[in-house]
């Protein structure tokens, strides 16, 4: 994101912190723009006045590694309010003149705090003497520097929270980013309007007008296209740069034959008829099945799917001429799952199709407004973008679509159970009120065929799970609990109808540790 030099913020410096993100959403939440930057790309000379505020990330290093990572320590003499989260807050102490040790007890999960002393930092953070917050260390700050004090410890930890008024520095051990650490987003609150005294800045309006200025600044008068796929990100993606290049923009939608029933008719009839943006709708389904036959790793499933988008979209662009830009959905998610945004050493989980499944040969440049958006702030730009309610509270669906949803060799015969699968089950999500009670929801068919008899004959067919969760952001999710009469009858239903399914579980695992799709 190029940052507006003007707008007053909170830095956060990166040290590879899976949760790192989640600092940067809480701060918009709360109304004050933030940027975040990897450690190794931030020197003290680049920090400007409009930085009202510094916030370290936690981080798979321990500070003896730290010397061979290029962190700047100069930062930390600017004069500038500093919260070390975790890592962040042992980096606190050891530059500072204190000492970090390798944890006899390490903590990981929820852990019990005590209130030592008084602090900005935790006004209105404690309740009671003890709060429960989510600790992620194994190691731990051992010795304090001169002119810090203890305001809250942990059984493990005595140095839990700290702080030194002199420096304006503030540490804490735990996460107050996640949802887990009760209240937690007071301690960010604090920090930032207390501490470093900032006035809420940020808003949709915001992101609308800079989203749109940055656009038109990266494109100029260059042709773009755009991945449409009906979802909520390719949706706000293709309604922004409509408003920003108008007829410069052209949406294709690829029919993949990877999509939920009735998908490729709502496309055409929204875009196309009622937001009158330029479609070219491309039926791409027979070339995607031969390409995918079979093929069962799931990765080598994603990389063929990118690889064959970003062919599709170089040969219509073509068609079209002096096309230079391709645009996508990408999300903040999306990078933060297939590789580190900021150059820190976050873990790769898996490729996104419009992440890490991307031929490096592209002739297209690419335009990902998005990508350092979060999905309920890509909503609330919709509504801006005054895109439908219908559109914006759709379930997020993969890139790849129906294929991660069927693990192992993709058929003809399986898509078509699994369309009607799906259909029913968030048919019936809608009919009972569900459906915006669950961040996402879908029917998968695992490569299983089981016994099981209907009448008086014997039947051998497929295994349908299925899946629905609850999160925030799709960084940590739960699995919706319901209710045993709507679990009878939406298995009952799927069995009934579909020929080729004659046994439904439901998967009730969380994020971690399992990821929210199969693949």
């Amino acid at each position: 994101m190029s940052l507006d030099s003007n707008l007053d913020k909170i830095l956060i410096i990166d040290f590879g912190s899976q949760f790192t993100q989640l600092i940067v959403r809480r701060i918009r939440e709360l109304g004050v723009f933030s940027e975040l930057i990897s450690h190794k790309k931030i020197k003290s000379s680049q920090i400007k006045s409009n930085v009202k505020g510094i916030i370290l990330s936690g981080g798979p290093l321990n500070v003896y590694q730290l010397n061979n990572n290029l962190f700047d320590n100069k930062i930390l003499k600017l004069g500038i309010p500093i919260l070390g989260i975790c890592f962040g807050h042992q980096i606190l102490s050891k530059f500072n003149g204190g000492k970090v040790k390798q944890s006899n007890h390490r903590e990981f999960g929820l852990t019990n705090i005590h209130k030592r002393n008084d602090s900005l930092l935790i006004k209105n953070f404690f309740n009671k003497k003890t709060k429960k917050v989510w600790m992620s260390h194994a190691d731990q700050v051992t010795k304090l520097p001169k002119n810090f004090k203890v305001v809250a410890s942990s059984e493990n930890s005595k140095f839990a929270i700290v702080e030194s008024k002199i420096n304006n520095f503030f540490g804490v051990q735990f996460h107050p980013e996640v949802t887990h650490t009760e209240n937690g987003k007071k301690i960010i609150s604090n920090f930032i309007f207390f501490i470093c005294k900032i006035k809420r800045n940020w808003s949709s309006k915001d992101q609308k007008k800079k989203l749109i200025k940055e656009v038109k600044q990266q494109v100029g008068t260059d042709k773009v296209i755009c991945a449409l796929s009906g979802g909520v990100d390719s949706s706000v993606v293709a309604q922004l740069l409509n408003k920003a290049i108008g007829k410069k923009l052209y949406c294709i939608f690829v029919n993949t034959g990877l999509l939920r029933k009735h998908e490729e008719t709502q496309v055409v009839k929204t875009f196309k008829r009622k937001l009158k943006i330029n479609l070219i709708y491309v039926n791409a389904e027979k070339e995607f099945l031969r390409k995918l036959k079979n093929v069962s790793d799931p990765e080598k499933k994603r990389k063929i799917i990118g690889n064959l988008f970003i062919k599709i979209f170089e040969r219509y662009s073509k068609k079209i001429r002096n096309v230079k830009f391709l645009a996508q959905g990408t999300l903040y998610p999306d990078l933060i799952e297939s590789k580190s945004v900021t150059g820190s050493q976050t873990s790769k989980i898996k490729s996104h199709h419009n992440v890490g499944g991307l031929p490096k040969k592209m002739k297209l440049k690419l335009v990902e407004p998005l990508k350092f958006l979060f999905k309920d702030e890509v909503r609330k730009l919709g509504l801006e973008l005054n895109l439908s309610k219908e559109i914006i509270s759709r379930h997020p669906f993969p890139g790849p679509g129906l294929a991660i949803r069927m693990p192992g060799v993709i058929t003809s015969e399986k898509i078509k159970i699994l369309k009607e699968a799906d259909y029913y089950f968030i048919k019936a999500l809608k009919d009972y009120g569900l459906y915006h009670k669950i961040w996402q929801a879908y029917a998968a068919l695992l490569p299983v065929k089981t016994v099981g008899v209907m009448g008086d004959n014997r039947t051998y067919e497929y295994l349908c799970l299925l899946r629905a969760i609850t999160s925030e952001d799709g960084m940590t999710a739960d699995f919706f609990e319901f209710k045993k009469s709507f679990s009878q009858m939406i298995s009952n239903k799927i069995v009934n109808s579909i020929r080729g399914i004659n046994r439904v579980v439901y998967d009730i695992t969380s994020k971690p540790p399992s990821t929210i799709e199969l693949e």
